[in-house]
């Protein structure tokens, strides 16, 4: 059976709300470069993640996709200082 293509789309408007939702619900969101970002919480209890894993599915689900607009959430990350630069070897 193919699966429908009606799936929601974020829109390049909503990335200031959905990068401050991902960090209300506890996670770490940064840029990588210019060109990745990550959402790390590593540092969770595992109750605290499974919590966190729900709050962020919820947030998934209200912004829908976002693989488009990939560069633009890094250009914004960086912009309000969430990021970290390599160096050629890959290293901070």
């Amino acid at each position: 059976m193919a699966q429908s293509t009606n799936q929601k789309l974020m829109k390049a408007s909503d990335i200031p709300a959905f990068v401050e939702e991902v960090i209300k619900a506890g996670c770490n969101i940064c840029a990588v470069g210019h060109d990745k970002y990550v959402v790390g919480d590593a540092d969770l209890s595992p109750g605290d993640y499974e919590k966190t894993k729900r709050r962020l599915k919820k947030i998934e689900d209200t912004y829908g996709d976002r693989d488009f607009l990939k560069l633009e959430i890094v250009a914004y990350l960086r912009s309000i200082g969430r990021h970290v630069d390599l160096g050629e070897d890959g290293s901070e």
